[in-house]
């Protein structure tokens, strides 16, 4: 017999060995803290698509969503590229390994390496838009009239934040200190300059200035 389908807020968990998998990997990969920002990021992207007319593959978008912060994490962060990557590195390799297409995989890779660029994800297909819509709306706010009080209530009640704010900053800065020069040219480096007060940002006009063509 069927497992019966887990929904919040009205939105679907898709009953499906990708997405049981999915939920397994990232839960043990990931701390409270961000396995419960990781799926309020798919309830909440999924919210938003809907209200802005978006069909949105669920499998798909619970992929990206559940995988957005994975380059956080100890197990899969590496110290020479942006954190963004190595959870689109590991979301693109799932995908496939599950039967997904090339073309499916590429798009939760960029909705993963593209979620802490502002704008642009929201210009690119529904798959890569989800990601970004949740990941505004859980740790910026944004637009959360999009989102009734009933359904914010049913999504925190099943994930709980309890001091989100502080924590979700903990976990930025724990997974990208020992990279700080992956951070130069993305928000990223609000947090390390934030916490650490040796951290000196790269001077993008500065390096425009200095590079070796001749005036």
């Amino acid at each position: 017999m069927p497992s019966p389908t887990e929904t919040i807020a009205g939105i679907a968990v898709p009953d499906t060995r990708l997405v049981r998998e999915a939920t397994a990997l990232v839960r043990e990969a990931a701390d409270e803290t961000l396995f419960h920002h990781s799926r309020r990021v798919y309830f909440f992207g999924s919210l938003k698509a809907a209200t802005r007319g978006l069909e949105v593959d669920p499998e798909l978008a619970y992929v990206g969503a559940l995988f957005h912060d994975l380059g956080l994490t100890p197990s899969y962060a590496t110290t020479d590229r942006r954190f963004e990557l190595d959870g689109a590195e590991a979301a693109r390799g799932f995908l496939l390994d599950h039967g997904r297409s090339e073309r499916e995989a590429r798009d939760v890779w960029l909705a993963i390496a593209l979620h802490t660029t502002p704008e642009v994800p929201l210009h690119l297909s529904p798959e890569v838009a989800v990601v970004t819509l949740g990941v505004e709306t859980d740790v910026l706010g944004l637009d959360l009239a999009e989102i009734t009080d009933r359904q914010r209530t049913e999504v925190v009640t099943a994930h709980p934040c309890p001091d989100f704010k502080n924590r979700i900053l903990k976990a930025f800065y724990d997974g990208m200190s020992a990279r700080p020069d992956t951070t130069f040219g993305t928000m990223n480096d609000d947090v390390l300059a934030h916490f650490d007060p040796d951290f000196h940002r790269k001077d993008f006009v500065r390096l425009i200035r200095d590079n070796p063509w001749p005036e």
